[in-house]
């Protein structure tokens, strides 16, 4: 099967799965929402630690998601996946999250560089992801979420631009700034 082919499975898979639930949940399920909950959280976790960096903040953030989701679900029509939907839900609410520093990134940084430093013994594929994580962790904010969600998530720049109300010239050149950082970082 093609990569193509296999796309339209997952989005046709997805369609039948969450259709029935997501007019449940509209009705007013909370059972229904839960199981929603349940087959996106994971997903909704990674993208908010990945671009918060710190595990306390991407939790409370992937809360925040699903209970935005569960306020404006009656919002989604149903024109695109119901994960496509809450996946730009979820960049909005983390942008917005950036725009209220906690200080807890530092903390963050401390835990991978204690986790870095204490990986002897480990297979050198762990120790590799753990260097990438912690030189990730310590990219600037933004060049940091712009990396994630164009390298890591596959969003298009356009789809980056329109969620962190930046503009594409802008956003291409933190994702330049980013990658350079991550070479220079991982050279060491």
């Amino acid at each position: 099967m093609t990569s193509n082919q296999l796309q339209h499975k997952a989005e046709s898979l997805e369609r039948e799965d969450t259709v029935e639930l997501i007019a449940q949940a509209k009705s007013g399920s909370h059972a229904a929402f839960e199981a929603i909950y349940r087959m996106h959280v994971g997903r909704v976790y990674a993208i908010c630690l990945r671009i918060l960096a710190d595990r306390a903040r991407a939790e409370e953030v992937t809360q925040k998601v699903f209970i935005r989701a569960w306020a404006k679900l009656n919002s989604f029509r149903g024109e695109s996946l119901f994960s496509s939907w809450l996946y730009k839900l979820a960049v909005n609410v983390i942008v917005g999250e950036l725009k209220c520093p906690t200080g807890r990134i530092e903390q963050q940084s401390a835990e991978i560089e204690t986790r870095c430093h204490t990986s002897s013994g480990l297979e050198p594929s762990l120790v590799l992801r753990l260097d990438l994580e912690k030189a990730i962790a310590l990219l600037p904010e933004q060049a940091r979420t712009i990396f994630v969600l164009h390298d890591i998530e596959g969003l298009t720049y356009g789809e980056i631009a329109q969620a962190m109300k930046l503009a594409v010239g802008y956003g291409k050149a933190q994702l330049s700034r980013a990658r350079k950082l991550l070479r220079e970082a991982l050279k060491q």
